[in-house]
């Protein structure tokens, strides 16, 4: 994939990337409308990725829309939808996500865990699910773009056993749900992040154990005017 990228960047404000077209189905005549979305969207968040790792983001949207029919990926078809809803909304955890080994719960089609995996290479991403179709997926994927630091794994959380230094979950819609599946899964001195659109309620958050202290980071991401957020967990004692 390296001979495939093509760029031209210039500064922040005006952000624009020519990504060679070779490789990509469905994108399409959309490709540089996409790149210039991505390129500044990035520069937005703050955050540094090579010319590759922009290709690389693209070229997953790319084979998540292909593949969709196939595996029931995503609910959106449309590429710049899915750009912001997907990608972009992954993109916003990364400068808040604390260092070390990575699992991502019911990550579905491997988000947020494919996205981290792009722009941290040297971070060990796991992406967990339950779902065959959608496990066989991301090892497509990953092999496609190289991403040696992705181990998919087809399996239920209960049945799954190794320590990480952060659990993430795009996917849980109760919090309380997410420690209780995710705290076993946890190194020492780990952090559970769980990705949500709004903040949770005071009663559920109440409901957590004394142990746990939190912290609820707003995000926001660009082109998408919903409610993001952050919310970060870690034992007291940290």
């Amino acid at each position: 994939m390296s001979d495939s990228t093509k760029t031209s960047l210039t500064s922040a404000n005006t952000a624009i990337i020519h990504i060679d077209p070779t490789g990509f189905v469905k994108l399409g005549d959309k490709l540089p409308t996409l790149a210039n979305i991505l390129a500044q969207a990035i520069d937005e968040l703050g955050l540094t990725l090579s010319a590759q790792q922009q290709s690389s983001l693209l070229l997953y949207l790319d084979q998540l829309l292909l593949w969709n029919k196939a595996y029931n990926l995503t609910a959106i078809t449309d590429p710049v939808d899915a750009l912001i809803k997907h990608v972009i909304d992954c993109l916003a955890i990364i400068p808040h996500l604390p260092l070390g080994s990575l699992l991502d719960i019911g990550t579905g089609a491997g988000l947020p865990a494919v996205i981290i995996a792009i722009c941290q290479p040297e971070r060990p991403c796991t992406a967990l699910d339950s779902n065959q179709k959608k496990i066989r997926f991301i090892k497509q994927v990953s092999s496609e773009l190289g991403l040696s630091n992705m181990q998919p794994i087809a399996s239920r959380i209960e049945a799954y056993e190794a320590s990480y230094d952060v659990v993430t979950s795009r996917a849980f819609a109760s919090l309380i749900d997410f420690v209780a599946v995710a705290q076993p899964r946890l190194a020492d001195n780990g952090y559970l992040c769980a990705m949500k659109g709004k903040v949770p309620s005071e009663e559920e958050l109440h409901a957590l154990s004394s142990d746990w202290q939190f912290k609820t980071i707003k995000l926001n991401v660009p082109r998408l005017h919903d409610s993001r957020h952050l919310i970060e967990l870690s034992y007291k004692n940290v």
